[in-house]
């Protein structure tokens, strides 16, 4: 394979901008969207060097996406992980090529605030309906500067509706669809001069498209503001269930001639097994213009319980776990009189306190005397500046740097007396005094009015959360295995061409990770550890078109190179050479496309289409199992139609009834077996809604 360099592809991106037909004539397109994820303030995002991503609440209601995560996956860079395609309940995100971490390496914000949390459950989807999203800001490359711990490959936020935006309205919503899927919302909004409240709930059950995954989630959520002289005082409260029946995977071997996506693909090997969460969070922010500064104060308190049963073939282990977590973000951002152009500097400070409690019991009714208590207290400090310095009107710089402290401790207590508990053992009380640092340094210049290129150097980091700790010796005694922070170097060359009617991004990055944190959860006595030196680089290339005022065009195409870049893996017996594989669940490409049309006033066709390349599965680091994940295209199709207050909508995924799956995971004991989890052929579901005034 020919090499791909940097020159050749902005060459080639440069030329496609200066000779793209028809677009010769164009004036150059206006930014009036305003973010805050690239500096942590509203602003416009046009001159910075930033590479950056804006999912708009018209491109919301164009995709025939149900969820967060399904939209997500329509941008580059962005891989998910589904294991049962029941309303986003169990899928993760990957941003660059991080495989099974992804989510522990892409930082999941909901309005500014991180809901990834310290153990692996992952970002609880359902809490955020697609219906109350704003918008979705996607800054890709390392973020920990602005946001620490987590926030390696980039930070997603997801910016929820604020009832100061918008005339006092109030909609209701109904949803049918296929596998008995019923789904009910409404959304108020009220605006009094200064004052603005907004609620809204929604309530989804579906049977799932396995046995054994029946899906009830439920949310409510409160957003209060009020404009103050020179600032902004907003209150918002929120809640969110979920209960999920849990099917487990479907197994082929080769070697016995068992295949059971073909004899039995929706069928349930856990067919007792369940899992439930429910959380609430409460946050507060205070913005106050002084003068030419402008101050923030950010303070959240949110609790998450979850609860799950898992059979295990007659040796049962249920758990509750609760996580509370506190926070307080000052911040500030101001305009220093110093040399070299115009300054703006953003400082601030991040703290949050952890409290998880994990119990664990053979049954519901031996909960009350569980045979492990596992405490855990985590508090994360750490300090920011980032200067950005306007040098002209064609060049922009930046720079940035963090201080993070960590603090963990963990204790178990063990109750060999407890029902369950003969065979089990206590993990030794353990804590962790660490720090970590984060840099950046970046640059954007414009070439031509609508052409940019960009430039990025950065340093990133993450800590291990808690289910990465809690883990088994050789022996089989439970242990706090705690490991050193996973650093990451981050080098990215980008353009952005931007016209009235189209605009196309390109960027090449390199990332190399050192002592990545790596959860095994397949081999006993490993638990987890920090993995030999590792490098992902890739191409991402997207862009938008609109040839006509009823018919637009978007694509995105992602290339990805993962590999470990020395060492070994070790695993039971024997130790994996992993130098020069590929990391797995890491498709070296992807490809998006899609197209809505508007025929009339009031309605609209769309059509996307996903290509994701094969992957090597889960547990094959050293790719000796000779299968991938095969590669797969899926098309959706949505049709919408608007009359007065009403809207009516008809979406199809999967199109033509692919048979596929993103997530598969080897054996460690059988040299050919592996599990796979099948997500949906063809499905479909109708839905109206009606706004009022």
């Amino acid at each position: 394979m020919k090499r791909i360099t940097k020159h050749k592809v902005l060459a080639a991106a440069v030329a496609l901008a200066a000779g793209t037909p028809g677009m010769a004539q164009q004036t150059v397109a206006t930014l009036d969207t305003v973010v805050v994820t690239a500096s942590r303030f509203k602003e416009r995002y046009d001159d910075k060097p930033v590479n950056m991503t804006v999912i708009s609440a018209e491109d919301i209601r164009r995709s025939p996406a149900k969820t967060v995560p399904d939209l997500l996956a329509e941008q580059a860079g962005v891989q998910i992980h589904d294991f049962f395609g029941n309303n986003a309940a169990t899928t993760t995100i990957d941003l660059r090529g991080f495989g099974i971490t992804g989510t522990q390496n892409t930082l999941i914000l909901v309005d500014g605030r991180r809901v990834s949390d310290i153990d692996q459950s992952g970002v609880q989807w359902s809490a955020v309906p697609l219906a109350n999203v704003e918008r979705i800001e996607i800054v890709r490359g390392g973020g920990s500067v602005l946001y620490g711990d987590g926030a390696v490959a980039g930070v997603i936020n997801i910016i929820t509706r604020s009832p100061l935006d918008s005339k006092e309205h109030g909609s209701v919503r109904a949803r049918v669809g296929s596998y008995n899927t019923l789904e009910t919302g409404l959304t108020a909004q009220y605006r009094n001069g200064n004052l603005g409240l907004g609620v809204s709930a929604s309530n989804l059950e579906s049977d799932g498209y396995r046995r054994n995954n029946q899906n009830r989630q439920s949310n409510a959520a409160a957003d209060l503001r009020w404009l103050t002289e020179g600032g902004e005082l907003a209150l918002r409260l929120a809640t969110d269930h979920q209960g999920i029946r849990l099917p487990g995977a479907r197994q082929v071997q080769p070697s016995t001639n068992t295949n059971q996506l073909v004899t039995d693909r929706r069928g349930a090997q856990t067919p007792l097994d369940w899992a439930q969460r429910n959380g609430n969070r409460v946050n507060f922010d205070w913005l106050q213009r002084i003068g030419g500064a402008e101050f923030n104060l950010g303070a959240g308190w949110r609790n998450k319980e979850q609860i799950s049963y898992f059979d295990f073939g007659g040796f049962p282990d249920y758990r509750i776990a609760d996580l509370d977590v506190l926070s307080l973000s000052p911040r500030v951002r101001w305009s220093p009189d110093l040399p070299g152009g115009k300054h703006t500097v953003v400082a601030g400070l991040d703290w949050q306190q952890w409290d998880y409690q994990l119990r664990r019991s053979n049954s519901t009714l031996n909960i009350g005397t569980p045979f492990n208590i596992i405490d855990a207290q985590q508090n994360n400090l750490s300090a920011y500046i980032q200067d950005t310095l306007q040098v002209s009107q064609r060049l922009t710089l930046t720079a940035g740097m963090r201080h993070e402290r960590f603090k963990a401790n963990a204790t178990d207590t063990y109750n060999a007396a407890a029902p369950g508990g003969a065979f089990g053992s206590g993990a030794p009380a353990a804590s962790q005094n660490e720090s970590a640092q984060a840099y950046e340094a970046g640059a954007r210049y414009a070439l031509t009015p609508v052409l940019a290129l960009t430039g990025k150097t950065a340093r990133s980091y993450r800590f291990a959360n808690i289910d990465e700790v809690y883990e088994t010796s050789a022996a089989f005694l439970n242990q706090f295995q705690f490991l050193r922070p996973q650093t990451a170097q981050h080098h990215e060359l980008g353009m952005e061409w931007r016209r009235a009617a189209a605009w196309m991004r390109a960027a090449l990055f390199e990332i190399d990770v050192r002592d990545e944190i790596h959860l095994d959860a397949f081999t006993t006595g490993i638990g987890n550890t920090n993995l030999p030196p590792s490098r992902r680089r890739g191409l991402e290339l997207e862009g938008r078109w609109k040839p006509a005022s009823a018919w637009s065009l978007f694509g995105a195409y992602t290339y990805t190179e993962a590999k470990f870049r020395e060492g070994v893996l070790p695993g039971g017996a024997f130790n994996v050479v992993i130098a020069g594989k590929t990391v797995p669940l890491v498709p070296r490409h992807k490809l998006n496309i899609g197209t809505a049309w508007t025929p009339a006033q009031g309605t609209l066709v769309s059509l996307t289409a996903a290509h994701v390349g094969a992957q090597y599965m889960d547990n094959d680091e050293g790719n000796t199992l000779g299968v991938k994940i095969p590669a797969y295209t899926v098309v959706d199709l949505k049709l919408s139609q608007r009359q007065g207050g009403w809207t009516f909508s008809a979406v199809v995924n999967n199109l033509f009834d692919r048979q596929y799956f993103n997530y598969a995971v080897r054996s460690q004991f059988v040299a050919d077996r592996y599990n796979a989890y099948p997500l949906p052929e063809r499905n479909a579901g109708v839905m109206a809604e009606y706004v009022f005034r």
